[in-house]
């Protein structure tokens, strides 16, 4: 079966970043939950972009000895604690899951400390001379962030078969799979907003053709931007 190439689109992206400094090229990289985004921000990685990733950020957040830890602890108790003592994610994901109060109250804590964490890690990748720099963000689109990116890559794949990547690969129940999936925006929504999509419903191998296009496209994005001389 032959599957489409990558989607660009033609339009000049209306998003423009506030973020990027002279000779940087700030990307955007989501997906809906099991996508395969994961494997697409390692395959930018191995061919030379820097990684700044949302969720390596937010289990930096919430380390212990951190305001948003104390903040965290003083809210939900000792029960959200691991037998070390640090944060057990998943406890605190089952106590604010399903409660759009308790989740919004969470968001409030992190987020501000993942926001802080990513522009510093911005302002070092531009202090280095970085060409690309990925920022791997699962609510890219939910949180209004668009704006902030000169180019979004999109990873995308069939609900059905992210259904069975949640229950196979990460052995959760199908119930609660079903859950985090329609929880999020749907995929549909995000098409239209992303300069690149992949369709990552095939093999590893037709990803990383996918992915390689794509990198060839961010390579001479920045590259025009150098010549333009763009801030």
């Amino acid at each position: 079966m032959t599957l489409p190439r990558p989607v660009r689109s033609l339009a000049t992206p209306a998003h423009k970043s506030t973020d990027t400094g002279h000779n940087m090229l700030l990307v955007g990289l989501t997906g809906n939950i099991a996508s395969g985004k994961s494997t697409v921000a390692q395959l930018l990685s191995e061919r030379g972009a820097t990684i700044i990733d949302a969720d390596v950020l937010a289990r930096r957040a919430v380390e212990r000895g951190t305001s948003a830890f104390d903040a965290i602890l003083h809210r939900w108790g000792t029960s959200i604690l691991a037998p070390d003592g640090h944060l057990d994610r998943g406890a605190l994901r089952r106590a604010v899951f399903g409660n759009p109060r308790e989740l919004e109250a969470l968001n409030d804590i992190v987020h501000p400390e993942v926001e802080r964490l990513r522009r510093q890690r911005i302002e070092e990748a531009r202090g280095r001379g970085d060409r690309i720099v990925v920022c791997d963000i699962p609510l890219l689109f939910e949180k209004k962030m668009a704006d902030r990116f000169d180019r979004i890559v999109l990873v995308d794949a069939p609900r059905p078969l992210r259904l069975e990547r949640l229950v196979e690969d990460r052995g959760l129940r199908e119930t609660e799979a079903m859950d985090m999936i329609v929880s999020q925006m749907p995929a549909e929504l995000k098409r239209a907003r992303a300069d690149f999509v992949i369709d990552n419903s095939s093999t590893l191998t037709e990803l990383e053709r996918r992915v390689a296009d794509i990198w060839a496209s961010l390579v001479q994005d920045a590259e025009s931007k150098e010549h333009a001389g763009v801030p």
